[in-house]
């Protein structure tokens, strides 16, 4: 065990080993709850990602019968790390990374032999998942929030307008979505960026992993290069309905940070991991930016501002 170094977990419930070799190291992946997800879909997902020449760990070995598997190390440097050194133009490397998600959205595959030799099949992002999420804010936030006598008439309110905003978008679910496609995920790797942490991914809405990007809790960045990468996307794009992917960046985008505040306080609550409180803020902030760009958005509004006006 002496050449197992333990790394710092993510807010899932795996951990993470960096094994040391002469000729290297790999990453070892303990996953006692969820394997299935964890090891077994996470390897399928990264082998669709490599057989369409993205960079995504390769997997070196498998002990899935003791809740583990190893694979390639990327590293440490996270681009969220490089980007918060804050001596780089951000923009150029967004960029890039916009460049890696539309090669992600051009993948067809949608399934892949795992390690056990049986077909993987990649599951849609249906409306009914949308919406589930969404409803974590519900169960965990609101639910520490405010008094029962509020969650009652509260929670009535969110589930009927948060099914009306899943029914208010307009493009389709056939596109390759990551569904944690952030810079905490992505690596620089001998000047290439890599993709980790894709055991979630489904097929859904294009502009789901573009609104991760783009809104993302962890990295506080100006509205004007929020601008900047967005228009960029859409400029790469040679046929997209500029109206349509606006309309859903933005619903995505709220639905995903409601979902992520109830993510957080339930880490902080039930895995006593409470260094994520901290994004809170700015993941209202995120909202209320969203928030007040589309009238769609005023029930919702009105309602957060009755119950969190402070936090809005």
């Amino acid at each position: 065990m002496q050449n197992l170094k333990k790394l710092k977990g993510d807010a899932s419930q795996r951990k993470f080993f960096r094994k040391k070799y002469n000729h290297g190291n790999s990453i070892i992946i303990v996953a006692e709850k969820n394997k299935l997800k964890n090891l077994l879909v996470y390897d399928a997902i990264s082998k669709i990602l490599i057989k369409n020449k993205i960079l995504a760990p390769k997997l070196y070995r498998e002990n899935y019968k003791n809740n583990q598997i190893e694979v390639e190390d990327f590293g440490n440097d996270t681009i969220l790390k490089i980007l918060q050194k804050g001596k780089n133009k951000k923009f150029l490397f967004f960029k890039d990374i916009i460049k890696l998600l539309n090669q992600i959205q051009s993948i067809k595959d949608r399934k892949i032999k795992n390690f056990k030799n049986k077909y993987y099949q990649i599951p849609e992002y249906k409306k009914e998942i949308l919406i589930q999420e969404a409803n974590l804010f519900s169960e965990w936030f609101v639910k520490k929030n405010l008094s029962k006598k509020k969650r009652k008439n509260f929670n009535k309110r969110f589930k009927k307008i948060i099914k009306n905003l899943a029914s208010c978008l307009k493009m389709k679910n056939d596109i390759f979505v990551h569904r944690d496609f952030h810079v905490s995920n992505l690596m620089l790797v001998n000047n290439r960026i890599g993709v980790i942490d894709s055991q979630d991914a489904l097929i859904g809405n294009r502009a789901y992993d573009l609104a991760s990007l783009v809104d993302d809790v962890r990295l506080k960045t100006s509205q004007v290069l929020k601008k900047q990468i967005f228009n960029f996307y859409i400029n790469s794009q040679k046929k997209i309905d500029k109206k349509k992917i606006k309309n859903d960046f933005e619903i995505l985008s709220i639905l995903r940070n409601l979902k992520i505040i109830g993510i957080f306080t339930r880490l902080a609550i039930r895995d006593k991991k409470k260094d994520y409180l901290r994004l809170i803020p700015y993941t209202w902030d995120l909202i209320s930016l969203r928030i007040n760009q589309n009238e769609i958005f005023s029930d919702l509004k009105n309602l957060l501002k009755d119950n969190f006006k402070k936090s809005l």
